[in-house]
């Protein structure tokens, strides 16, 4: 009985406008799904037209691959698949941690290096491409 009073409480406490938004106490959980879905709709162009050029590239003298990784539009893409890709797979990452480490140190640790983790293969990739690129 105790148990329902306390919950009657918690919902009367929150305001009328944040039970018609749907925020929970973070604030994030709406801003944090668009992302993952807006970075799921850009990958998937992204991830066929690389399929399609890598298909295209097979066999192709070590010159050739290099003259199409030269062109600026190329270059754009290759990044924005890069940039798509390590966004979508940090917020996937987050979310399974979230929802299986219940130890605020340990799920505070491993948030931080999956994060820290993309942002430097993210660098690492860019890095890479206008080395190729340029």
């Amino acid at each position: 009985m105790a148990g329902a009073d306390k919950s009657v409480r918690v919902d009367v406490m929150r305001s009328q406008l944040g039970r018609v938004r749907g925020l929970g106490a973070a604030k994030s959980g709406v801003g944090h799904w668009w992302g993952q879905r807006l970075s799921a709709l850009a990958l998937v162009p992204l991830s066929l037209w690389f399929i399609a050029s890598v298909l295209h590239l097979l066999g192709a003298s070590h010159d050739a691959v290099l003259a199409w990784a030269n062109g600026p539009v190329t270059i754009v893409l290759l990044i924005s698949l890069v940039l798509a890709t390590f966004y979508h797979l940090q917020l996937g990452l987050q979310v399974v941690i979230e929802d299986y480490i219940h130890h605020d140190a340990a799920r505070l640790a491993a948030l931080l290096a999956v994060k820290g983790a993309a942002i430097l293969l993210a660098l690492a990739c860019i890095v890479s491409v206008l080395k190729i690129g340029l």
